[in-house]
């Protein structure tokens, strides 16, 4: 009798347990497109096909933007497979790093503007100190105001919070009763 109950524990309870903790999000990803990636493209390789793997569930809009002279889209998609996610990791490892410059400004911007769910998740990648730092002092700078940023040797990665800006004033103002 005792194994029946373990067992009908564990088989009612087991999916459970294996289900998405949240639900699908839009994720942003915004790679340097400069030479300055050429340097560290396999280490940056690596490391966001290792966090994609970690992130990703069924239902997430992922959009990979190239961040060189000008921003472009190079993949955009609905996870729903394992070739989805496949072709998007093909997308990060052709990319290829050339000019000076990065255009993480653009790339913000239609970032912002795209979304098409209430949560989003913008995860920035610079090799450039100077785009990256041209893009703070810019117009486009406030998007970057609510950013944990994470140093490697030579790159860094920027988690974004864009649009916060206006959520967190709307929370000041409900707790402040204005």
């Amino acid at each position: 009798m005792k194994i029946f109950l373990i067992l009908t524990a564990f088989c009612c309870l087991s999916p459970l347990y294996g289900q998405n903790q949240r639900a699908p999000t839009n994720i942003n990803l915004i790679i340097d497109g400069s030479s300055s990636l050429t340097g560290v493209k396999t280490e940056v390789t690596n490391w966001i096909i290792n966090r994609l793997d970690l992130i990703l569930i069924d239902g997430d809009v992922l959009t990979i933007w190239s961040a060189g002279a000008s921003a472009r889209v190079i993949y955009t998609g609905t996870v729903d497979s394992a070739a989805e996610i496949e072709s998007a990791k093909r997308s990060i490892r052709e990319l290829s790093g050339s000019g000076s410059s990065a255009d993480f400004s653009s790339a913000l911007r239609e970032a912002a503007g795209g979304r098409t769910s209430s949560t989003t998740y913008t995860l920035l990648i610079s090799a450039s100190q100077e785009s990256l730092s041209s893009t703070i002092s810019g117009p486009q700078g406030n998007l970057l105001r609510f950013s944990r940023v994470e140093e490697f040797s030579g790159w860094r990665a920027l988690v974004v919070g864009l649009d916060l800006d206006a959520r967190v004033r709307g929370a000041a103002a409900s707790f402040f009763g204005n």
